[in-house]
Protein backbone atom coordinates (compact mmCIF):
# COMPACT_ATOMS: atom_id res chain seq x y z
CA UNK A 1 0.00 0.00 0.00
CA UNK A 2 2.75 2.20 1.14
CA UNK A 3 6.05 1.89 -0.44
CA UNK A 4 9.11 4.66 0.14
CA UNK A 5 12.22 4.02 -1.70
CA UNK A 6 15.25 5.29 -0.56
CA UNK A 7 13.95 8.57 0.38
CA UNK A 8 16.08 11.69 1.34
CA UNK A 9 14.78 15.03 2.65
CA UNK A 10 17.21 17.81 2.88
CA UNK A 11 15.69 20.63 4.30
CA UNK A 12 17.96 24.14 3.40
CA UNK A 13 20.63 21.99 0.92
CA UNK A 14 24.02 23.93 0.88
CA UNK A 15 23.41 26.26 3.36
CA UNK A 16 24.81 27.29 7.29
CA UNK A 17 21.42 25.45 8.59
CA UNK A 18 21.53 22.53 6.51
CA UNK A 19 19.30 19.62 8.34
CA UNK A 20 19.00 16.14 6.89
CA UNK A 21 15.14 15.05 7.88
CA UNK A 22 15.19 11.82 6.19
CA UNK A 23 18.45 9.77 5.75
CA UNK A 24 18.04 6.62 2.63
CA UNK A 25 14.84 5.62 4.20
CA UNK A 26 13.10 2.67 2.73
CA UNK A 27 10.05 1.70 4.25
CA UNK A 28 6.95 -1.04 3.14
CA UNK A 29 3.75 -0.56 4.73
CA UNK A 30 1.16 -3.34 3.92
CA UNK A 31 -2.33 -3.16 3.10
CA UNK A 32 -4.18 -2.93 6.40
CA UNK A 33 -1.65 -2.32 8.64
CA UNK A 34 -1.60 0.20 11.66
CA UNK A 35 2.07 1.41 12.23
CA UNK A 36 2.91 3.59 14.86
CA UNK A 37 5.34 5.76 14.76
CA UNK A 38 7.98 7.13 17.74
CA UNK A 39 10.71 8.93 18.42
CA UNK A 40 12.42 11.88 19.74
CA UNK A 41 12.32 15.32 18.62
CA UNK A 42 13.46 16.14 15.50
CA UNK A 43 13.89 12.20 15.00
CA UNK A 44 12.22 12.57 11.45
CA UNK A 45 8.57 11.26 12.25
CA UNK A 46 6.59 14.08 10.98
CA UNK A 47 8.56 14.49 8.12
CA UNK A 48 8.22 10.89 7.27
CA UNK A 49 4.45 11.61 7.55
CA UNK A 50 4.09 14.39 5.41
CA UNK A 51 6.61 12.64 2.69
CA UNK A 52 3.75 9.98 2.48
CA UNK A 53 0.90 12.88 2.03
CA UNK A 54 2.76 14.85 0.27
CA UNK A 55 3.16 17.89 2.12
CA UNK A 56 6.63 17.34 1.64
CA UNK A 57 8.38 16.34 -1.79
CA UNK A 58 11.53 14.06 -1.12
CA UNK A 59 14.86 15.80 -2.45
CA UNK A 60 15.65 11.88 -3.54
CA UNK A 61 13.97 8.66 -3.68
CA UNK A 62 10.70 7.48 -4.47
CA UNK A 63 7.14 7.39 -3.32
CA UNK A 64 4.81 4.96 -4.22
CA UNK A 65 0.61 4.47 -3.15
CA UNK A 66 -0.80 1.16 -4.31
CA UNK A 67 1.90 0.61 -6.81
CA UNK A 68 1.54 4.20 -7.98
CA UNK A 69 4.48 6.42 -8.08
CA UNK A 70 3.42 9.53 -6.67
CA UNK A 71 6.69 11.22 -5.76
CA UNK A 72 5.75 14.47 -7.19
CA UNK A 73 1.97 14.44 -6.49
CA UNK A 74 0.69 17.76 -4.53
CA UNK A 75 -1.47 16.71 -1.34
CA UNK A 76 -4.21 17.26 -3.14
CA UNK A 77 -4.00 14.69 -5.42
CA UNK A 78 -3.35 11.81 -3.28
CA UNK A 79 -6.31 12.66 -1.70
CA UNK A 80 -7.98 9.94 -3.45
CA UNK A 81 -5.90 7.31 -1.53
CA UNK A 82 -5.34 9.65 1.87
CA UNK A 83 -6.91 11.38 4.48
CA UNK A 84 -5.24 12.70 7.54
CA UNK A 85 -5.99 14.17 10.88
CA UNK A 86 -3.62 16.75 12.47
CA UNK A 87 -1.90 17.63 15.89
CA UNK A 88 -3.87 20.74 16.15
CA UNK A 89 -7.86 20.21 16.37
CA UNK A 90 -8.59 23.35 14.75
CA UNK A 91 -7.30 21.77 11.79
CA UNK A 92 -9.33 19.99 8.66
CA UNK A 93 -12.69 22.20 9.66
CA UNK A 94 -14.27 25.03 8.84
CA UNK A 95 -14.89 26.26 12.42
CA UNK A 96 -18.20 28.98 10.64
CA UNK A 97 -20.45 25.91 9.19
CA UNK A 98 -22.24 23.50 11.13
CA UNK A 99 -21.21 20.41 12.12
CA UNK A 100 -23.39 18.88 9.48
CA UNK A 101 -22.02 20.72 6.90
CA UNK A 102 -18.47 20.34 7.84
CA UNK A 103 -19.52 16.59 7.43
CA UNK A 104 -20.78 16.80 3.79
CA UNK A 105 -17.83 19.03 2.85
CA UNK A 106 -15.58 15.74 3.84
CA UNK A 107 -18.02 13.60 1.74
CA UNK A 108 -17.38 14.96 -1.39
CA UNK A 109 -13.55 14.89 -0.16
CA UNK A 110 -12.35 13.79 -3.29
CA UNK A 111 -15.33 15.19 -5.68
CA UNK A 112 -15.44 18.44 -7.37
CA UNK A 113 -16.96 20.71 -5.06
CA UNK A 114 -20.72 23.09 -5.95
CA UNK A 115 -21.68 26.21 -5.27
CA UNK A 116 -24.47 24.13 -2.81
CA UNK A 117 -24.55 21.43 -0.96
CA UNK A 118 -27.37 20.02 -0.57
CA UNK A 119 -27.77 17.81 3.15
CA UNK A 120 -31.08 15.89 2.73
CA UNK A 121 -32.57 13.76 5.86
CA UNK A 122 -31.06 10.18 5.21
CA UNK A 123 -27.39 12.30 5.38
CA UNK A 124 -28.46 14.27 8.45
CA UNK A 125 -29.39 10.69 10.21
CA UNK A 126 -26.07 9.02 8.64
CA UNK A 127 -23.75 11.33 10.46
CA UNK A 128 -26.45 11.40 14.08
CA UNK A 129 -25.66 7.74 13.94
CA UNK A 130 -22.14 8.14 13.34
CA UNK A 131 -21.51 10.73 15.73
CA UNK A 132 -23.59 9.09 18.26
CA UNK A 133 -20.76 6.09 18.59
CA UNK A 134 -18.13 8.87 20.38
CA UNK A 135 -20.60 9.11 23.40
CA UNK A 136 -20.17 12.86 23.48
CA UNK A 137 -23.77 13.57 22.94
CA UNK A 138 -22.80 15.73 19.72
CA UNK A 139 -25.27 13.35 17.58
CA UNK A 140 -28.60 15.97 18.48
CA UNK A 141 -26.27 19.26 17.73
CA UNK A 142 -25.63 18.40 14.32
CA UNK A 143 -27.02 22.52 13.22
CA UNK A 144 -24.27 23.60 16.04
CA UNK A 145 -21.24 25.81 14.06
CA UNK A 146 -17.87 23.85 14.75
CA UNK A 147 -16.04 26.33 16.02
CA UNK A 148 -18.26 26.24 19.12
CA UNK A 149 -16.67 23.16 20.10
CA UNK A 150 -13.93 21.73 22.21
CA UNK A 151 -10.88 21.07 21.35
CA UNK A 152 -11.64 17.29 21.93
CA UNK A 153 -15.09 16.86 20.03
CA UNK A 154 -13.81 18.51 17.11
CA UNK A 155 -10.79 16.52 17.17
CA UNK A 156 -13.14 13.27 17.55
CA UNK A 157 -15.64 14.68 14.87
CA UNK A 158 -12.24 15.07 12.53
CA UNK A 159 -11.62 11.72 12.50
CA UNK A 160 -15.42 10.56 11.54
CA UNK A 161 -15.26 12.74 8.85
CA UNK A 162 -11.57 11.47 7.59
CA UNK A 163 -13.55 8.27 6.72
CA UNK A 164 -17.20 10.23 5.13
CA UNK A 165 -15.26 10.07 1.60
CA UNK A 166 -13.18 6.84 0.17
CA UNK A 167 -9.82 6.79 1.97
CA UNK A 168 -6.90 4.03 1.68
CA UNK A 169 -4.70 5.58 4.13
CA UNK A 170 -5.57 7.18 7.12
CA UNK A 171 -2.38 9.58 8.62
CA UNK A 172 -2.34 10.57 12.29
CA UNK A 173 -0.31 13.45 12.94
CA UNK A 174 0.09 13.32 16.99
CA UNK A 175 -3.83 13.79 16.97
CA UNK A 176 -4.01 13.90 20.84
CA UNK A 177 -1.07 15.60 21.77
CA UNK A 178 -3.21 18.71 22.81
CA UNK A 179 -6.11 16.87 24.87
CA UNK A 180 -7.78 15.90 28.02
CA UNK A 181 -7.05 12.15 28.50
CA UNK A 182 -10.50 11.37 28.34
CA UNK A 183 -10.89 12.57 25.03
CA UNK A 184 -7.51 11.30 23.93
CA UNK A 185 -8.46 8.06 24.64
CA UNK A 186 -11.70 8.79 22.81
CA UNK A 187 -9.41 9.72 19.71
CA UNK A 188 -7.28 6.76 19.49
CA UNK A 189 -10.34 3.95 20.63
CA UNK A 190 -12.45 5.64 17.71
CA UNK A 191 -9.14 5.50 15.48
CA UNK A 192 -8.81 1.76 16.29
CA UNK A 193 -11.98 0.93 15.46
CA UNK A 194 -12.47 2.81 12.12
CA UNK A 195 -9.09 1.16 10.90
CA UNK A 196 -10.38 -2.45 11.43
CA UNK A 197 -13.73 -1.27 9.97
CA UNK A 198 -12.99 0.10 6.96
CA UNK A 199 -9.37 -1.84 6.82
CA UNK A 200 -7.55 1.44 6.41
CA UNK A 201 -3.66 1.68 6.08
CA UNK A 202 -2.65 3.43 9.26
CA UNK A 203 0.36 5.20 10.56
CA UNK A 204 0.17 6.98 13.94
CA UNK A 205 2.76 9.19 15.24
CA UNK A 206 2.84 9.66 19.13
CA UNK A 207 5.03 10.56 22.05
CA UNK A 208 2.96 8.68 24.10
CA UNK A 209 4.61 5.48 24.67
CA UNK A 210 1.94 3.39 26.32
CA UNK A 211 -0.44 3.94 23.56
CA UNK A 212 2.52 3.39 20.86
CA UNK A 213 2.72 -0.13 23.38
CA UNK A 214 -1.63 -0.51 23.37
CA UNK A 215 -2.13 0.46 19.48
CA UNK A 216 -1.26 -0.93 16.08
CA UNK A 217 -0.11 -4.05 15.17
CA UNK A 218 3.64 -2.68 13.91
CA UNK A 219 6.26 -0.15 15.41
CA UNK A 220 8.54 1.89 14.21
CA UNK A 221 11.34 3.98 16.12
CA UNK A 222 13.05 6.77 14.72
CA UNK A 223 16.32 8.33 15.31
CA UNK A 224 18.30 11.35 13.34
CA UNK A 225 16.12 10.89 10.31
CA UNK A 226 16.52 6.87 10.10
CA UNK A 227 14.76 3.73 10.79
CA UNK A 228 16.51 2.66 13.91
CA UNK A 229 13.79 -0.37 14.62
CA UNK A 230 10.92 -1.70 12.99
CA UNK A 231 9.19 -4.26 15.13
CA UNK A 232 6.00 -6.37 14.27
CA UNK A 233 3.07 -7.15 16.55
CA UNK A 234 4.46 -10.70 18.44
CA UNK A 235 8.03 -8.28 19.04
CA UNK A 236 5.44 -5.16 20.04
CA UNK A 237 3.52 -7.20 22.25
CA UNK A 238 6.42 -8.38 24.28
CA UNK A 239 7.89 -4.95 25.21
CA UNK A 240 7.66 -3.68 28.74
CA UNK A 241 7.34 0.24 28.76
CA UNK A 242 10.37 0.68 31.05
CA UNK A 243 13.07 -0.68 28.67
CA UNK A 244 10.84 1.04 26.11
CA UNK A 245 11.47 4.55 27.63
CA UNK A 246 15.49 3.89 27.34
CA UNK A 247 14.99 3.83 23.83
CA UNK A 248 14.75 7.81 23.95
CA UNK A 249 18.43 8.31 25.91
Amino acid sequence: MITLQNIQKVFNKGQVNQVVALNDVSLHINQGEFVVLIGSNGSGKTTLLNVISGAEIPSTGKVLLSNTDVTNFPEYKRSQWIARVFQNPLSGTAPDLSILDNFRLAALRTTRKKPVIGVNAAFKKIVQDRIATLGMGLENKVEQPMGTLSGGQRQALTLLMSVMDHTDILLLDEPTAALDPRSANIILETADALVKEYKLTAVLVTHNLKDAHQYGNRLIQMAEGKILRDLDASAKGSLQLPGMFGWFS
